[in-house]
């Protein structure tokens, strides 16, 4: 069970965490290599803690403007096999019981999912998948509303769909359309689209630069999921959050926070400043040194520790 691609075996896990206050981790790649620390910071968490088939939503975008992950995963560029590679990646790494991370219940997510860009993904690429973010937020809400519910009638048996509202902000280049009726076009969303989860604009900011420059929206969370009358929001652009803003989001309604951006960068910082400390034997042809192994293992190792943490501000402990 540790690779989950049903929709009924995702669905159970989510409610399970939702009665413990868990907030479940959808921890982004764009690489092979980001793929695994993710599942090895899961494991870890759940080896410390007693923890067993502790669950994780691994995430990809497609074609997404903003960040294609798909096509960063191989040097090719092309979104179908960097997708399927890193997806087939993880089930050697995960899916039989004597793989390294079998532990893990990995749940695959397909993120920022355009209607017209990312056609082969949410189609034929929900085979791999447990859940997509159906990205409809470029439309204006009627629109968006008509363009959703025809995905959760098509596809919606097979995989968890992820709703959107809003123009999420993307460092500084957009604005949300949000207003006083806010929660009300909430409720109007997700009564007549019939999503499992909503993107909900928290006032966070996606890809942002820096940390602790954003105001979480605390009550709009807590008003949400009254109206609601679950917990189902998902929050994005988590990487503009001190860590003291990311504790305790479950208890706001906040059941998946997608985090990548600040983790993938800090990782980047610190394989490269280890990378200059063996210069003088990299100049020296040490093999070990050069070998670009070396500095993907560096990377691996950071966004470990960064995931690691993060589970523990999303409640993970819980799971014990």
């Amino acid at each position: 069970m540790s690779l989950i691609t049903s929709r009924d075996e995702a669905l159970a896990i989510y409610k399970s965490v939702e009665q413990k206050n868990v907030s479940i981790a959808v921890f982004c790649t764009a690489s092979h290599w980001n793929a695994e620390a993710i599942l090895l910071a899961a494991d870890r968490y759940a080896q410390k803690h007693g923890i067993k088939d502790i669950p994780v939503s691994l995430a990809m975008t497609f074609n997404y403007s903003h960040m294609p992950q798909a096509q960063r995963a191989t040097y090719s560029r092309r979104a179908i096999q960097g997708f399927v590679s890193v997806m087939e990646h993880v089930r050697a790494l995960c899916a039989d019981k004597d793989s390294p991370y079998y532990n893990v219940c990995v749940m695959p997510h397909l993120d920022h999912a355009d209607p017209e860009a990312d056609i082969w993904a949410l189609t034929e690429g929900t085979k791999y998948l447990a859940s997509v973010m159906f990205d409809t937020q470029r439309f204006d809400l009627q629109e968006n509303i008509e363009r959703t519910a025809r995905y959760v009638e098509q596809y919606g048996h097979k995989v968890l769909v992820e709703g959107i509202i809003d123009v999420l902000k993307v460092s500084d280049a957009t604005q949300s359309r949000s207003g006083d009726d806010y929660v009300e076009r909430a409720r109007r969303f997700v009564g007549e689209t019939g999503v499992d989860f909503l993107v909900a604009d928290l006032g966070t900011e996606q890809q942002s630069t820096a940390s602790g420059g954003a105001v979480y929206l605390k009550q709009r969370a807590i008003d949400l999921t009254r109206a609601l009358g679950r917990r189902m929001l998902v929050l994005h652009g988590t990487s503009c959050l001190t860590e003291a803003q990311m504790n305790g989001l479950a208890g706001d309604g906040v059941i998946r926070v997608n985090l990548w951006t600040k983790v993938a960068r800090e990782a980047g910082q610190y394989a490269a400043e280890r990378l200059a400390s063996r210069l003088d034997r990299i100049r020296a042809g040490d093999f070990e040194a050069c070998e670009s192994r070396q500095y993907l293992d560096d990377s691996i190792e950071h966004v470990a520790q960064s995931f690691e943490k993060y589970l523990g501000l999303f409640g993970y402990s819980n799971l014990a």
